[in-house]
């Protein structure tokens, strides 16, 4: 849920700190770090959890979808409260194996656990006819278990290097202070991705499903072109830490190409299923017709996302947190505009039109953040070495 996505700066941040640790040839102060952050994931985690769970009803209803939509959103978000604070020490644990190039464990561990997600949204919805409700139940056990899994596995590394097990009020507030752009950073993302969803909700409701299916599309492709970014944020933070500065240069080149080929792939890829992929959501024709063009659209613009990915991690990486937050907020307000356009747009255009203008104009969101990124890692600035 976007409430979790606020707080991804507690996997990118720790990524860097602990990747630049390492590179530093301090494996204990790694492991503090990691720590620290895993503390600082459960005090956000509780409050998070409390103010969305009171605030279900108002953020649902602000989306001015129909009110059948607006209950379900509402008792699904209302349950999946409770698996933020879990979520969150996910997010913070799992930055911290990244640092320390441990990327193997976070991968089985997400593999397992969306597994066991699935077959409890299938036994919780399908059978004990939970709805809803049953598939928020199903996530919120499967994120707990997924936590606790990768906490003992920071645990026995804790043990391992003596690490101190017990939090450190001044380094967790540290921690805390150096997310603050990050948190600006995500909050302007989140912003555009919700414009984004605003913007399709008065489209009607086969509009709305079919854009859902491009933005579940989005979010998987994501997923897929951010190994790469994973991969530029720990290997280019123990460079730097290291302080080998024309490695971790030569290493941004190498992943910028690597991105921008992976996004060429990714993108033909899910052309050619676009017309397949809608019907493994809905069997809707007017879903199905309104999702394929729209889906074309998402195909265009995985080259772009290819590149802005590798990039965002390059500058994470290097702990370059500040430029990243002003880059995505003036990204955003360049985007804004144009989703107020399309909004406008929707309530008397052709809703299959209208929804292509809307993804075409995220994808130009996404080429705002390609060229802002791209700027910054011409020059030498973000080359900072040092833990």
């Amino acid at each position: 849920m976007a409430a979790a996505g606020i707080f991804v700066f507690l996997a990118y941040a720790t990524t860097s700190v602990v990747a630049r640790a390492m590179g530093a040839g301090s494996p204990t102060t790694a492991i503090t770090a990691g720590l620290d952050g895993l503390w600082l994931a459960l005090g956000l985690g509780a409050i998070a959890a409390a103010v969305v769970a009171a605030a279900a009803d108002p953020v649902t209803a602000a989306f001015g979808a129909s009110a059948a939509a607006q209950e379900q959103a509402t008792t699904y978000l209302r349950i999946g409260a409770l698996g933020l604070p879990p979520m969150l020490v996910l997010l913070a644990v799992t930055g911290a194996l990244r640092g320390l190039l441990d990327t193997r464990t976070p991968m089985l561990v997400a593999v397992a656990g969306f597994a066991v997600n699935i077959a409890l949204n299938l036994a919780f919805v399908h059978g004990f006819h939970w709805g809803i409700a049953g598939s928020a139940w199903g996530t919120v056990i499967a994120q707990t278990g997924m936590a606790l899994a990768l906490t003992a596995v920071l645990l026995r590394k804790a043990r391992a290097t003596h690490a101190p097990l017990r939090p450190h009020p001044g380094r967790v507030l540290a921690a805390a202070r150096n997310g603050i752009p990050l948190v600006v950073r995500t909050l302007a993302l989140r912003g555009a991705i919700l414009l984004t969803v605003w913007a399709a909700a008065v489209l009607g409701d086969a509009p709305l499903a079919a854009h859902q299916i491009a933005a579940t599309v989005w979010s998987f492709l994501a997923f897929a072109l951010d190994a790469l970014a994973i991969a530029a944020q720990a290997v280019v933070g123990r460079d730097l830490g290291a302080g080998r500065v024309d490695t971790a240069r030569a290493v941004m080149r190498t992943l910028l190409r690597w991105g921008l080929l992976f996004g060429l792939a990714v993108g033909a890829l899910t052309a050619a299923a676009a017309g397949l992929v809608p019907r493994l959501f809905s069997s809707d024709p007017a879903v199905i017709g309104y999702a394929v063009p729209a889906l074309l659209v998402v195909a265009a613009g995985q080259v772009v996302a290819g590149y802005v990915f590798v990039a965002d991690g390059v500058l994470m990486g290097a702990g370059d947190f500040r430029y990243l937050a002003w880059a995505m907020v003036v990204a955003l307000a360049a985007y804004a505009p144009v989703v107020l356009f399309v909004r406008a747009l929707g309530v008397w255009g052709e809703p299959g039109r209208v929804l292509v203008w809307l993804w075409g104009g995220y994808t130009a969101f996404m080429l705002a953040r390609a060229v802002s990124l791209g700027w910054r890692l011409r020059g030498d600035r973000w080359l900072i070495p040092g833990s």
